[in-house]
């Protein structure tokens, strides 16, 4: 009792063999540097990074922004935050000072070109002066109204412009358009200046270790890529809840609604990991080429369709809100019925859920299995056994839960589910897991876009979510329900689930 696990020590080690590998000395350029994301999240990744070792010592960090600041404003201000956000100890916040030289400021309106030639050299004198060289990337974390501005002033200014010694990538946050023809626009303008391979799509979902543990449960154990398929399994739920309502973003949500804000990316994102096939091997090409196997392979929701395979509802207070329009439509909270028509799933349900200001904050993925094809226990006329279950818990309480039948001792034949549980925390120890932004920004240095969307991913994504929303956007839109601030939904969910003779698995 008390030991620390041996499977988390030798798990630990593993762990830092495999991150060793140091990315080449660069310059990070952060569009929006004064905004929301940069203190939350960027910031605090870059500086854990550092903290542990997996950044070059030779990096700067170079904040744009329109905002009236310098160097030492710039500072100070994500000095505050790291107090707020960093996951490190108090021990480890002393090395921010450190941390803190390679942070530099530079004042820019985003469609100026004069300001992108003044940071062109700005970095050019960065690579000379400390020897960093002319690796850059450059990350987005702008409205997305700007990124085509950026991009164009970029290469504009001869600044995507990438050769033999040195490379230039980009980093574009979500959401990437609002709809297949915005999305197909975005892509071909970034194409005029960046090629595919510079292009790196983020979806931070993608860069939770949970969600890289799905593949490595999957391919990684024998016993269980066996029974991945129609032939065992009877349905998945993916869900993800959140508690917050709308925060500061009523000007975006409203537009935007739960179907563009979460199902087009991080829902399909979790369906395409749970339901693609094994790739020859952990690269970008072969993972990316299986996702989007499975994204062709969805059964499309045609427009006059969506009151039969969806739901959709708003939260009781959602029109109260300071910025929603009156009287509006836009859904806080949506479940889809999707069909995957490949040899694999032929037939087996996906029921996607999400919605905001819920009880609780859980996504998760429930693989339900198949009833046992005869049942030889006596049991009341009318019950079943419960089928066997498991559940991928990607946030909070990390880990995942098998359920199967046993033996109640005693006599008889009555029985009991039990499970056998998996946490992260438990097996690893506390504060292990990485934010999704650490991984995904030392991929991004190392070249590896492996967790990265593809452009091809993107478009099949709004294809599969464009009818849905034109549907409810016609006389075909079933009706809006509502349900009250921290429950677990609409009872119309239930409703909708039970008439497929299933239920919700009680995650929220």
């Amino acid at each position: 009792m008390g030991k620390k696990p041996i499977a988390s020590v030798d798990a630990c080690k593993l762990n830092k063999d495999v991150l060793r590998k140091i990315p080449n000395p660069a310059t990070i350029v952060i569009f929006g540097a004064s905004g929301d994301l940069t203190e939350r999240k960027l910031i605090p990744s870059l500086f854990r990074l550092d903290c542990d070792g997996l950044l070059p010592e030779k990096l700067a960090v170079v904040g744009v922004a329109r905002t009236e600041m310098d160097s030492e404003g710039f500072r100070k201000k994500l000095a505050e935050s790291i107090e707020i956000y960093s996951r490190h100890s108090k021990d480890r916040i002393c090395k921010w000072s450190k941390f803190e030289k390679k942070l530099i400021y530079h004042r820019a309106d985003y469609d100026n070109l004069e300001d992108y030639k003044t940071l062109n050299r700005l970095l050019v004198d960065l690579g000379k002066k400390q020897d960093i060289g002319a690796n850059c990337l450059f990350y987005l974390s702008t409205p997305p109204i700007l990124y085509p501005v950026i991009v164009s002033k970029l290469g504009e200014a001869g600044m995507a412009q990438q050769s033999d010694e040195y490379w230039r990538r980009i980093i574009i946050e979500k959401p990437f358009g609002r709809d297949l023809a915005s999305a197909i626009d975005l892509n071909n303008h970034v194409h005029q200046v960046f090629d595919e391979s510079q292009v790196y799509r983020i979806d931070h979902y993608l860069g939770k270790e949970t969600v890289q543990n799905l593949l490595v449960f999957r391919f990684g154990n024998a016993i269980f890529e066996p029974l991945w398929s129609r032939n065992y399994i009877d349905h998945v739920q993916i869900t993800v809840s959140e508690e917050v309502g709308l925060g500061n973003r009523a000007g975006y949500y409203d537009t935007a609604g739960i179907l563009r804000d979460m199902f087009q990316n991080h829902l399909l994102q979790l369906l395409t990991l749970t339901a693609m096939e094994p790739p020859a091997g952990f690269n970008a090409t072969s993972l990316r080429d299986e996702k989007v196997k499975v994204l062709k392979a969805v059964r499309p929701i045609k427009p006059e369709e969506v009151a039969k395979y969806t739901v959709r509802a708003q939260y009781r207070t959602y029109r109260d809100e300071k910025g929603v329009a009156r009287g509006t439509e836009t859904a806080t909270f949506a479940v889809l019925k999707l069909f995957i028509d490949n040899w694999r799933w032929r037939n087996v349900p996906f029921y996607l859920r999400s919605g905001k200001a819920l009880n609780s904050k859980v996504t998760e993925i429930s693989i339900q299995f198949r009833h046992v094809p005869h049942l030889m226990f006596p049991l009341p006329p009318g019950e079943q056994l419960p089928p066997n279950k498991l559940v991928l818990c990607l946030q909070p309480n990390e880990g995942m839960r098998l359920g199967f039948e046993t033996k109640l001792p005693g006599a008889g034949m009555k029985t009991r589910t039990v499970s056998m549980d998996f946490l992260y925390e438990q097996d690893f120890g506390e504060n292990i897991l990485p934010d999704a932004y650490e991984r995904l920004i030392l991929d991004a240095l190392q070249g590896d876009a492996s967790l990265f969307t593809r452009s091809d991913e993107i478009e099949l994504a709004w294809k599969i979510i464009d009818p849905i929303i034109q549907g409810w956007e016609s006389e075909y839109a079933p009706p809006l329900a509502f349900y009250e601030l921290g429950t677990c939904g609409p009872s119309k969910a239930d409703e909708f689930i039970k008439a497929d003779d299933r239920k919700w698995n009680p995650c929220i």
